[in-house]
């Protein structure tokens, strides 16, 4: 019979563990992200160390002194858990955890802890347990030994997680029927996503680093209701929603979840047919907080991580956001993105920017279609209705000869009106 764990609420104290391949710089902040990670999945920062090495040590993530070093620190901070800047091999955390008898994760399971807690549609739901299958799935002993040793911190939650002895023929059976399953909330969002394409109506998708702003923005256009909050992964279920813009031009704007550095591959995977409504967009926002030292880094990895998704060619506007929070402008000023085909600075929270954002966005969106402007004979008065649908109508007017249209109208629609 196997066994189960009683799956208590607790406040882990825990180190935070890097190693640097680099510059020390370079790590040091990558910890503080991970200490901002382990905030937002209830855990308490005690200590951290990083040890300088040309290659991580493949059986035991650090070498034998730095682990001593951990092992002393461990016993001072009375912390209950380590959290390791990289993803861990099994071996790794068995060995880890042999040698220092405390419980041993790393940024992974750390990441797919606070996406267990932030999904709440049941798509978020499957792709979640899909990946926590998927890294668990070459893990067990490790993972056993490791859960094991407190009751329900981070790396317990998650659905389908209270069973912790389950065996590697459960977990493929487990992951084949949630592919089935996702296969199936694919297809009716691309059923969707088709039927927004034969309404015309183009699509803006928000993308950028974790907290950078873009739930704010959704917020902020479309009064939709988004939980923001000051935390990385604060919303993680994608949202779209309807805006109208000045010229009477129709909206939709899409929500993707956040980029974090080293994103584990089992999110990308298991969030691919989210992620993708990026590919499909027509214009892609680039929400970067500007106010982060790290700005120019987070650029880098979103467009890393389209890059992997194979999302390209796409008009992309850059947002400079968070500038209220800058109290050193040059450092604004100096701020760059090459990749971008137009940047706005903002401070959404304020209000502020959003007008040249939006005007931006109808400049584009203007650029993909056709002036006409022509009299239709009464005859033919029922394509202007589908010009009104799927155009912009800047002038119509009634005459003796027919009605006089002046309007933007879509490429593809300007071939189906009877010139």
């Amino acid at each position: 019979m196997a066994d189960f764990y009683e799956n208590k609420q607790v406040t882990e104290e825990v180190i935070l563990v890097g190693v640097a391949l680099g510059e020390t710089s370079v790590t040091d902040e990558s910890l503080d992200e991970l200490e901002e990670l382990a905030k937002t999945a209830g855990a308490v920062t005690v200590g951290r160390l990083i040890q300088n090495r040309e290659m991580i040590h493949p059986g035991t993530y650090l070498g034998k002194g730095k682990l001593e070093e951990l092992a002393f620190l461990i016993s001072e901070t009375h912390a209950t858990g380590i959290i390791c800047d990289d993803e861990l091999s099994p071996a790794q955390m068995a060995n880890m955890e042999d040698v220092l008898d405390i419980k041993v994760m790393d940024r992974t399971l750390l990441i797919l802890d606070i996406f267990a807690q932030r999904a709440t549609t049941r798509e978020g739901k499957i792709q979640v347990e899909l990946a926590q299958l998927r890294y668990r799935a070459t893990r067990l002993v490790g993972m056993r030994n490791s859960l094991s040793r407190l009751g329900g911190g981070i790396g317990t939650r998650g659905p389908g997680e209270k069973k912790l002895e389950v065996d590697r023929r459960l977990i493929r059976e487990r992951i084949s029927q949630l592919k089935r399953e996702l296969e199936d909330v694919k297809r009716h969002r691309e059923v969707a996503r088709q039927q927004r394409q034969r309404n015309q109506i183009p699509v803006a998708a928000i993308v950028g680093y974790t907290n950078a702003g873009k739930s704010t923005l959704l917020n902020r256009l479309t009064g939709a209701g988004v939980l923001e909050e000051d935390k990385l992964f604060a919303t993680l279920d994608p949202t779209t929603r309807n805006l109208t813009l000045d010229d009477g031009q129709e909206l939709l704007l899409t929500d993707t979840v956040g980029f974090i550095h080293k994103l584990p591959h089992h999110l990308v995977d298991a969030f691919r047919s989210t992620l993708e409504e990026a590919k499909y967009a027509d214009i892609l926002i680039h929400m970067v907080d500007a106010s982060n030292p790290q700005a120019e880094m987070h650029m880098h990895v979103v467009y890393e991580t389209l890059a992997a998704l194979d999302i390209k060619d796409k008009k992309i506007i850059t947002v400079f956001n968070k500038t209220d929070l800058i109290r050193d402008q040059e450092s604004l000023v100096s701020l760059k993105d090459f990749r971008a085909d137009y940047t706005v600075t903002a401070s959404v929270k304020q209000g502020t920017g959003l007008d040249a954002l939006l005007s931006t966005v109808q400049t584009i969106l203007r650029a993909n279609k056709l002036l006409i402007e022509r009299v239709f004979d009464y005859a033919h008065a029922g394509e202007i209705a589908v010009i009104r649908k799927y155009g912009q109508l800047l002038e119509e007017r009634y005459q003796e000869d027919g009605i006089y249209v002046k309007a933007y109208i879509p490429k593809d629609i300007y071939a189906r009106l009877s010139f």
